[in-house]
């Protein structure tokens, strides 16, 4: 993987932020099952959790906590491959239609 880091960040909701990475990637990472460590316990409070700044490479909660850009990205990527492959369902029977021979 190249080097990668944030451009850009916007709070969506709940625990969504829309995330721009230096090479266009978009996306938006839901940080809900990531900050039940004591270490993020914090983030827990969404007036808290809306109040991240961006440094020069990644998202940032008074210069304390923070998420790696790469683990965000991964993040990101994961979200369009789940979007993906929820979109790509196979046809059923009920959307065809009945398509049976007459005998």
């Amino acid at each position: 993987m190249d080097l990668v880091w944030v451009t850009r960040a916007n709070y969506v909701r709940d625990y969504k932020i829309e995330l721009t990475f230096n090479n266009g990637i978009t996306g938006i990472v839901d940080l809900k099952n990531n900050i039940n460590s004591s270490l993020f316990k914090p983030l827990k409070n969404k007036d808290y959790f809306k109040k991240f700044t961006l440094d020069s490479w990644t998202l940032t909660w008074d210069d304390k906590l923070d998420f790696s850009p790469e683990y965000l990205y991964e993040l990101v990527i994961r979200n369009k491959e789940k979007t993906h492959n929820a979109m790509a369902f196979p046809i059923t029977e009920k959307m065809m239609g009945s398509h049976k021979e007459a005998t």
